[in-house]
């Protein structure tokens, strides 16, 4: 059995997606890129600002699938410049607590709407037991 998740506080599809589907205690996390949710545009500035908001909508998602970020137990990063993956970690520092999730850096020669990074994960919900 699936749970769709949304939350309008994370940008909505643009395709035929979720923005994440929950199974059991399993979620999986759609990609994010740097659109502000309430525009659905792309965020101003260069790579540091469209890192940030990709964190600020994962973090959204998260929550709205009753979790934190700090849920996640694999991420992968998707670039368009692995030269800004300094940049990336620093970002990511302020978001996870360690242990940090597994995680893959993907150079792609291009992403929606021409952003610079893309996001998507699978988060582990805590038992409840």
């Amino acid at each position: 059995m699936k749970t769709i998740i949304s939350t309008d506080e994370a940008p909505g599809a643009i395709g035929t997606y979720s923005q994440a589907v929950k199974v059991e205690n399993t979620v999986y996390l759609s990609g994010q890129i740097p659109l502000i949710a309430a525009t659905m545009e792309v965020v101003a500035g260069g790579f540091r600002e469209q890192a940030e908001q990709v964190f600020k909508n994962l973090v959204a998602v998260c929550e709205a699938a009753g979790g934190n970020i700090n849920d996640m137990v694999k991420v992968n990063i998707f670039m368009t410049d692995l030269a800004n993956f300094a940049i990336v970690n620093e970002i990511m520092s302020r978001y996870f607590s360690t242990p940090y999730p597994a995680r893959a850096a993907i150079g792609v020669s291009q992403l929606p709407k021409g952003v610079e990074i893309e996001i998507d994960g699978i988060m582990v919900l805590p038992s409840l037991d």
